[in-house]
């Protein structure tokens, strides 16, 4: 069962739908990826893209981020999602935008908004064919010296660039990889 590491929703368990709709980040690559987002992560505007049970944004929002914005389309995972940022009270740093993800990035974009920190965590089988077919939305949110995450399985070999983005750093955590991207 997931839940909130650290911060001020710590120890909180999160509600997952039923069923293989979703894959839960597991404690060690969310730990290591937010050891390595701990300076980068204070006031921050965090945007979780495909958030499943919204783990990830909440567990960001808990440690300190500013504004974090969860897409999610999949209807099993949208009442979770809105009952995890209930159970955590993090309502006043937290918005859920249930929506197709191509669509809320072209919203995001002609908003003007721009994050800090992107975070994709796509269907591992075609986690570098999403980041390709947003690349373009997604560098226009990037923040200047902002950071794009994609989290895809360790056998994908990450891809050095994605239109503009350049690779910074893979980290490798059993079947999970963390492939750190920026402008």
């Amino acid at each position: 069962m997931p839940r909130v590491i650290a911060g001020s929703a710590r120890g909180i368990p999160l509600t997952a739908p039923r069923g293989p709709s979703t894959r839960p980040t597991g404690d060690r690559v969310k730990e290591a990826l937010f050891s390595i987002l701990m300076p980068r992560l204070p006031e921050a505007s965090f945007l979780d893209l495909f958030a499943g049970t919204g783990q990830i944004g909440l567990e960001a929002a808990s440690r300190g981020a500013g504004q974090v914005i969860l897409v999610e389309n999949a209807s099993q995972c949208v009442p979770a999602i809105r009952e995890n940022i209930t159970k955590t009270r993090l309502t006043d740093k937290v918005t859920l935008m249930s929506a197709d993800v191509f669509a809320a990035v072209q919203r995001l974009r002609h908003s003007g908004r721009k994050f800090d920190i992107i975070f994709l965590d796509p269907p591992y089988n075609r986690a570098y064919a999403m980041l390709s077919r947003l690349a373009d939305g997604l560098q226009a949110l990037l923040a200047p010296a902002g950071l794009l995450i994609l989290e895809h399985d360790a056998k994908e070999e990450a891809q050095a660039f994605v239109t503009n983005l350049k690779l910074s750093r893979s980290c490798q955590y059993g079947t999970a990889m963390l492939s750190f991207y920026q402008l």
